[in-house]
């Protein structure tokens, strides 16, 4: 009997340790397999040093778009399904509402979408997410060849059936209306979301900011000399990208130079990354980019701008300016209140460019804009460095 007694504790012993063993190793399994977790790749550009917030939990960020999305009647896409399913704000989950393509027997629907290097924050942030909440609807971006990233070649890509739809940093243009009624479809642009333009210099550059006539006058080569604008005595080096490269130059030329072309002492850079080093190595250096993508980067600083001479500066960073010799160990972050204020002189708005033709191309651009205005959406907007329009 005490043998016997002896095996059956044995046994309940490796039991317990079985099931114990079987649960810890399960549970890094599971961490490890789920696509919520383990984030998808994406090939778009990763912009170095962009990122001005902790990360999130995507995963609770999907639930609660998956909510959102049945709360605000937006139409899902399923691969092959040519009807979109209506919801009607019961609030329950996604997965209720959502048809399936492996149900109705048609294999997954793959959707080229495409943006410009502003986007490229937001990209990152909300391509979890939405492939959480729409597992079926694929999203793949596509870079165009032989071109540079832009909101022109884009639109573009857009207008020539490359993409299912588009992201902009700028409004459609009147011509490329018109080349889209030409093939018997028109184009909508959705604003999604706001974004400041930052004027950055060297970090050891003495200046108290500019006022939007200076900066006009510095890209078109009237002021040549910080001494002139109230800094020190250094030749101005002006950086821009060429205006057909992006709709950050286009916007730029359009608002702040009143569509004056850009001066002789202006150097090109191809893209943002390079004219950070530029006016990092250069005393006189300035540049204009996205402010979600330079604002909290350790190698320049952002000025404030003035609206006119009578107005005051007003900061694109959340005062007060933290040292870059404590970055990236803190960064500075943006100041969305005068972003959404329009206090700051220099904002616009970003879009998703849906190509309105009555398909699926339709459907997948109206419900990726319609998503990105969910209350969810607009935090990923927020989390990712941009302002939220809602």
């Amino acid at each position: 009997m005490p043998q016997k007694n002896a095996i059956l504790l044995i046994t309940v012993n490796v039991l317990i340790v079985s099931v114990f063993l079987g649960g810890l190793f399960g549970g890094f399994w599971l961490l490890f397999r789920d696509p919520i977790v383990t984030l998808r790749g994406s090939a778009y550009p990763d912009p170095a040093n962009s990122s001005i917030s902790d990360p999130q939990d995507h995963a609770s960020t999907a639930r609660h778009l998956a909510s959102e999305s049945s709360n605000a009647n937006i139409n899902e896409v399923s691969a092959g399904v040519n009807q979109v399913a209506a919801h009607n704000g019961s609030g329950a989950d996604a997965k209720d509402h959502e048809i399936s393509a492996e149900a109705n027997g048609s294999p997954a629907h793959l959707f080229h979408d495409g943006g410009e290097t502003t986007w490229a924050t937001l990209h990152h942030k909300l391509a979890p997410a939405f492939q959480t909440v729409w597992p079926d609807f694929q999203l793949r971006y596509t870079h165009p060849v032989g071109e540079g990233l832009s909101s022109d070649t884009d639109i573009k890509m857009l207008l020539q059936g490359q993409l299912a739809f588009s992201q902009s940093s700028r409004p459609i243009k009147p011509e490329e209306y018109e080349a889209a009624e030409r093939q018997g479809f028109s184009l909508e642009q959705i604003p999604v979301a706001i974004d400041g333009v930052a004027i950055i210099v060297n970090p050891n550059l003495d200046i108290p900011g500019l006022t939007i006539n200076e900066l006009k006058a510095i890209y078109t080569g009237q002021i040549t000399h910080w001494s002139q604008v109230n800094g020190p005595d250094v030749p101005i080096i002006p950086y821009s990208r060429p205006v057909e490269a992006g709709g950050t130059p286009h916007f730029f030329v359009e608002k702040v130079l009143g569509n004056e072309q850009l001066g002789d002492t202006v150097v090109l850079v191809d893209d943002t990354p390079q004219g950070l080093q530029a006016v990092a190595t250069n005393l006189g250096g300035v540049y204009y980019a996205s402010a979600s993508s330079v604002v909290p980067q350790c190698s320049t600083k952002a000025i404030p701008i003035a609206p006119s001479q009578e107005e005051a500066f007003v900061p694109l960073y959340q005062a007060p300016l933290v040292p870059l010799d404590i970055c990236p160990t803190q960064r500075n972050r943006l100041n969305f209140k005068a972003l959404k204020s329009g206090d700051y002189p220099i904002t616009r708005q970003l879009f998703v460019i849906v190509k309105k033709d009555g398909g699926l191309d339709q459907q997948a651009g109206e419900a990726y804009a319609e998503l990105l205005l969910t209350d969810e959406g607009q935090q990923l907007i927020r989390e990712a460095g941009f302002v939220s329009i809602r």
